[in-house]
């Protein structure tokens, strides 16, 4: 019987790690479609000193879903359950993502911003199913770890996503603007790649419905309003807007904090060292929080720090010129990513295991990374700022972990729609950021996450605790 237990949890744990990556990607992948969005729509031509703003409007729109809908996801997915829930959103993905080609077509900004929130709604759907039944599926003390782990798959996919964009995407169009494109023709360089992600998710839910998945079951006697009632619910929640807005907030100013010292494509691809960070950061927490033996753990550390190092090196290093696929060697980048892995993995052990120590710890450590950011120039504030991905990297899995603590499988479907809801953070945090680009400067506006943090270091410390 233990046997199929942990049949049944490995292949719910492949199942979740898969739409994991796939939110992750398509979440990305929108947000590093700013820049692009800047220059097929001509933004800055047609609403000057405004253009940051209505950019970062792509990623209002994407998390302004999770307010709409992530309470009620949390009610639809209770009653149908996770698998038709995981199967309602692939399919929205996949209709907002064939609804991108019209938009660009035509040129129509408000059918581009109708499309990216179809497409979020589907994500939503996805977000709200996903982590608690990651949570659901083995003991409470495990749950950050599993959490981790499954985000970390995540990261693979956000850090992978910003750097297509770039060079599949974004490079191009700006080649093609530089040799005399109209910002129509640079347009076209974004349909192809949704209508990939359309089918693909379109294929990925076919596939699903014929799958059997683990159920998962609790106390259906205790009524579903009880979860209103539980303090820390609603300080995670809280958090978790605290946190996305500034994760993506942050995203989304790397291109302006550079503006003048790098290219424009180059900011974006660099971008992706900051999801990078997140993905080394993750498989650090999904193995320092887990029960492994600590050989185990300090064997399995090496091995992330020596993937770390080809990261950063390759993510650097690799673009498109003349239309082919080149690799210019700069391992210097590789070396620092490597340093400040190091560094994250140090500060990790200080959190003895803990989900809320660490959480404390890298919190405050990315206060005193945006201060830094904020003083100093910007080839050096660079590596501030990148390295910002590393100490987000726990947070969101253990802000949700603390969250849900202690609640019963049958609370965690409308727990997770509460907790969801304030991803909407993502939506509002980067557009007031933007806003403050353009009365102001790039670095004024990462004083905004800097409050952001602050919260989060509280509710780590304290707020967690107040049951």
């Amino acid at each position: 019987m233990e046997q199929k237990s942990q049949s049944n949890l490995r292949l719910g744990m492949t199942f979740m790690a898969s739409i994991f990556f796939i939110f992750g990607f398509i979440t990305n992948f929108n947000i590093a479609m700013k820049d692009q969005v800047q220059l097929a729509f001509d933004l800055k031509t047609l609403y000057p000193g405004w253009e940051n703003f209505l950019a970062q409007l792509v990623n209002g729109v994407f998390f302004f879903a999770y307010a709409c809908f992530s309470f009620l996801c949390g009610s639809i997915i209770k009653k149908i359950g996770y698998k038709n829930g995981v199967i309602s959103g692939l399919v929205l993905i996949a209709i907002g993502s064939y609804m991108f080609f019209p938009a660009v077509s035509i040129l129509s900004y408000p059918l581009f911003l109708l499309a990216v929130f179809v497409m979020a709604t589907g994500v939503v759907f996805l977000q709200t199913a996903a982590n608690p039944y990651v949570v659901a599926l083995g003991p409470q003390e495990t749950a950050p770890a599993r959490l981790n782990l499954t985000q970390a798959l995540n990261a693979v996919a956000t850090t992978i996503a910003p750097f297509l964009a770039g060079v599949l995407v974004l490079s191009p169009a700006v080649l093609a603007i530089k040799q005399g494109a109209s910002p129509a023709d640079a347009a076209r360089f974004v349909q192809t790649p949704f209508i990939i992600i359309g089918s693909i998710v379109a294929l990925i839910a076919i596939g699903i419905a014929f799958v059997k998945l683990p159920k998962i079951t609790g106390d259906e006697t205790i009524p579903s309003k009880a979860v209103l009632r539980k303090p820390q619910v609603w300080l995670g929640a809280l958090g978790i807007f605290c946190y996305v807005g500034s994760e993506v907030g942050i995203a989304g100013q790397i291109a302006p904090y550079l503006k003048g010292s790098q290219a424009l494509d180059v900011a974006v691809k660099l971008s992706a060292i900051y999801w990078g960070g997140a993905m080394v950061g993750r498989f650090f927490g999904s193995i320092l929080l887990s029960n492994l033996p600590s050989s185990k753990k300090y064997q399995y550390s090496s091995i992330v720090m020596v993937f770390a190092f080809f990261v950063g090196w390759f993510i650097t290093s690799a673009t498109v010129k003349n239309g082919q696929f080149v690799f210019d060697s700069q391992p210097i980048n590789g070396l620092i990513f490597l340093g400040i892995a190091i560094a994250n993995f140090f500060l990790m052990n200080l959190g003895k295991g803990k989900a809320n120590i660490a959480l404390g710890i890298f919190a405050t450590t990315n206060i005193l990374l945006i201060i830094a950011a904020f003083i100093l120039p910007a080839e050096i504030g660079m590596w501030c700022l990148l390295s910002i991905g590393f100490f987000n990297s726990i947070q969101f899995p253990n802000i949700f972990s603390l969250g849900v603590k202690d609640l019963d499988p049958s609370e965690m479907p409308l727990a997770s729609g509460i907790i969801n809801t304030l991803i909407v953070g993502g939506a509002v945090v980067p557009v007031i950021m933007g806003a403050l680009t353009d009365s102001m400067t790039a670095r004024w506006a990462l004083l905004v996450p800097i409050i952001c943090y602050s919260y989060i270091t509280f509710f780590a410390l304290k707020g967690s605790k107040n049951k």
